[in-house]
Parts: C-alpha cells; structure tokens; sequence
C-alpha cells in the first residue's frame, strides 16, 4: 500500500512539475500553438518510445541478464563436478557393461570444435547404457553420496538453478540416487529386483551428468582454457589422463 502511495505521489508530481513547466513557457513567449505542438508531437511519439523500450531495449537487457545468469550457473557447474560429478562417472562407467563402446566418444581434446562435441552429444543421446551395479559398486556410491550429502542440498537451494532446466534434472537424479542408497540396510543381501531398481536409478544419473559434463568442457573450452586443461588431464573417461603436466 505504501509503494502504490508513493508511486501514486511521485506521478502527480511529475505530471504537476510538466504542466508547470510549460505554464512558465507559456508566461515567457505567448505561444500557444508552439506548445501544443509540440504537446502533440512528443504524445504522438510515445507509442514508438514504448514500442523500443519494451521491444528493443528490454530484451537485449534480459539477454544480458540471462548470460550473466547462465555464467554463475557453470560455476556452480563446475562446483558440482569437482566435488561430485566427476566421481560419480567414474562409478557409473565402472558399472556400465557396455562402457568400452562409448568409452572413444568421450576422449575429449583439445581439437574438438563445437560441431565436434554436438556430434558426440547426438551420438550418446541414443546409446544403450547397461548399467547392472553390483553390491560392491552400490555400497562405494553410498558412502561417497553421503559425504556429499550436504553439498547437494545446498545446490538445491540455488534459485539460478531455474534457469538450467536439465542441470536441475540431474540434481535431483543424484540426491534421489543418494536417498535410495541411504535407506537401504545390508547392499549384499539386497533381492534382485530392488538392486535392478537401483541400478536404474544410477543409469538415469549417469546419464544426465554424461549430457552435463559434455556441455561443461565444451563452455570451459570456448571460455576457461585453463580450467578446460584441467578436466582434459582429470578425464575420468580417458585412461591415459594425468594430472602432472608432462614436458612436450
């Protein structure tokens, strides 16, 4: 109520400082058809200064936003698999039975162009991932989540994360994949049937986080070479990856 109030006061006083204004030009050259002129001119233009306002400047300003936005996402991004993703494919491909058939498509280098990581993405948007996790895999996947526990609660609780929809998805794939884990007794016993539910709940996190690290090296690429060395020489698909730099 009291902003309404306040906007209502300032527009009044604008609209009363105008009509003033143009009272003292009236006062200081006697001319009235000067004035409504002009009146009429500057209404007559209104449209068209809403017209850019809205139109023109308002999106190249949300644009702006939107990339700032999408800038403080990746570097919750790279967060994610510092502390997280980066293990987490590593447990994934050493569950996968079909990991060496798709392990060639994710040897990023240095070379690869943006056609290059759109192709690979395509490529693996098909694959078929057999993901059969055994006891041993699910209980080192649990005590890794748990410790993670909490960092994944507070990436939840990052509003920029409504501005990457996919990256949400895997979050929650991830914290879902934590809680089944973290419900569960004795992994060694556990019925066939519900060790297949978990493993389905591991291949829908595996999967996501493939599409979100095949995105993050292309961003860190095109904008961090830096950091881009760094996931090049942490590659957890490439088994010849080091992180000492090597003398050429």
């Amino acid at each position: 109520m009291k902003d309404r109030r306040w906007q209502l006061t300032l527009a009044g006083g604008l609209l009363a400082l105008s009509a003033a204004l143009y009272f003292v030009h009236y006062l200081l050259f006697r001319d009235a058809h000067h004035i409504f002129l002009y009146l009429v001119g500057d209404v007559a233009f209104l449209p068209v200064e809403v017209l850019l306002v809205t139109l023109v400047i308002h999106r190249l300003l949300t644009a702006r936003e939107k990339r700032q936005l999408l800038e403080k996402m990746n570097m919750v991004i790279g967060a994610f698999f510092s502390e997280v993703g980066t293990e987490l494919l590593r447990l994934g491909a050493a569950a996968d039975a079909n990991f060496a058939a798709v392990r060639g498509n994710l040897v990023v280098s240095g070379r690869w162009t943006r056609r290059d990581f759109a192709e690979v993405g395509r490529r693996l948007a098909g694959f078929d991932y057999q993901v059969d996790a055994s006891p041993a895999d699910l209980a080192g996947l649990r005590a890794f989540l748990s410790a993670r526990r909490d960092f994944l609660l507070r990436l939840l609780e990052n509003p920029n994360l409504l501005e990457h929809e996919s990256f949400t998805a895997l979050l929650w794939a991830v914290f879902h994949l934590a809680e089944e884990l973290a419900r569960r007794g004795d992994l060694a016993a556990l019925p066939p049937a519900d060790r297949a539910h978990l493993s389905g709940d591991l291949k829908r996190a595996y999967v996501l986080c493939i599409a979100a690290w095949l995105q993050y090296m292309e961003h860190l690429k095109a904008a961090y070479p830096y950091l881009f060395s760094l996931a090049l020489r942490t590659n957890p698909f490439d088994p010849a990856a080091e992180v000492e730099v090597k003398a050429a």
